[in-house]
């Protein structure tokens, strides 16, 4: 990796260290648990006693007390080795831990950030629903206040951290009011174990098989006025904030899937003899990885251009946006032309190519279509 003016010896130390830990725990274990969709709480707790997870929140909750940049390293090498992991690391830090930090109470805080740092419990981040996704305010559930309790109906859909044993609860959006004719959005915690909620998985998934997905369901569910997260009526600026920082761990997913690819497609090029010689050789597959090493080196600048910007308390949701997209498409292209590179023996299991290959799809639909992104982009030119 080329030096950077972003990084400092203690952001190279952790990469080593996260690194090391992902070539030992996950590597071994990712092909299996992607064969068999299984959400592993055993992994997911070593990547809480690893540190991974509360990365941001200060160390009297648990935390580590660190920069943006060092969680978007963190999420980025585990991404280079699996991305189900990297996935669920990114939806505790960026979904869960950080609306609590910024909008919640000292009362939530306490409560919910050390187990979820921890690693022992897991939360989700309720938006999408069957009739709201990139148009939030689409959304149908409800939340009505009577006699001091929300009490809640309707059900969410494609949600992370939804349905596992440590599943611990979520943080929804709902419309808990219209004003002026329009709805009022609201951002409602509701824990595990609450009468009329349930959830169930989602199994069949393309990618990121290894990460718990799931459907939420609520059918007058009661949780008490003060679950409410921040003000009424601010669920929406919650969520569309949270997904501002969101976008920088699914940018650092595609960044961490590109370089897996592309360093899988070295090692093979070299190894590779035909007609005499490596692959590598070869003027075509030579110019494939230049132009994949081109578009890592422009996707990290730009993403930790985004994670400098956000920690020097500037405005960053422009960047975050760019980065999110052009990282995301540029992991399609790099593991397209990995394939491409390795022929036919990346396309069986249990080769990791023909899991990265499924796996990058999701990034041009998370957190923001690539569509919904030019769109944001646009918007801040003026247009």
């Amino acid at each position: 990796m080329s030096l950077s003016p972003f990084l400092t010896e203690a952001h190279n130390e952790l990469r080593e260290r996260v690194r090391a830990f992902a070539e030992r725990e996950i590597k071994p274990v990712a092909a299996e648990l992607d064969e068999k969709e299984v959400f592993s709480e055993e992994l997911t707790a070593k990547m809480g006693e690893a540190g991974f997870f509360g990365i941001q929140a200060p160390k009297e909750l648990g935390g580590q007390a660190l920069d943006t940049l060092s969680y978007i390293i963190v999420v980025e090498e585990i991404a280079r080795i699996d991305s189900s992991q990297a996935a669920t690391v990114a939806a505790i830090n960026s979904l869960a831990i950080a609306p609590l930090l910024k909008y919640g109470t000292r009362e939530q805080q306490e409560k919910l950030v050390p187990p979820l740092c921890s690693g022992k419990m897991t939360w989700a981040f309720g938006l999408t629903e069957e009739n709201a996704g990139s148009d939030a305010m689409g959304s149908e559930t409800t939340a009505v206040l009577e006699n001091g309790y929300w009490v809640i109906n309707g059900s969410k859909t494609h949600i992370t951290n939804a349905a596992s044993p440590i599943a611990g609860g979520v943080t929804l959006q709902a419309v808990t009011g219209i004003k002026n004719g329009k709805k009022r959005l609201s951002a409602i915690i509701v824990e595990k174990g609450t009468p009329g909620f349930t959830s169930e998985p989602s199994k069949g998934k393309l990618m990121w098989r290894a990460s718990d997905t799931g459907k939420l369901f609520f059918e007058d569910c009661r949780v008490p006025a003060e679950n409410l997260l921040g003000e009424e009526g601010q669920g929406g600026r919650i969520m569309l904030n949270t997904l501002d920082s969101g976008r920088l761990s699914i940018a650092a997913i595609g960044l961490g899937l590109g370089r897996g690819a592309m360093e899988a497609s070295m090692e093979h090029a070299k190894n590779r003899v035909q007609f005499g010689k490596p692959i590598s050789k070869f003027q075509a597959v030579g110019f494939k990885l230049a132009d994949m090493d081109i578009k890592i080196e422009l996707a990290r600048n730009t993403l930790y251009n985004a994670c400098w910007r956000k920690d020097n308390n500037m405005q960053f949701a422009r960047e975050a946006a760019i980065s999110k997209l052009y990282t995301s498409e540029i992991a399609k292209e790099i593991a397209d032309e990995a394939i491409q590179i390795h022929g036919a023996t990346g396309l069986f299991k249990p080769h990791p190519m023909e899991r990265f290959y499924r796996d990058q799809r999701l990034l041009q639909i998370g957190e923001g279509t690539s569509e919904i992104l030019r769109l944001v982009i646009s918007r801040y030119l003026g247009v």
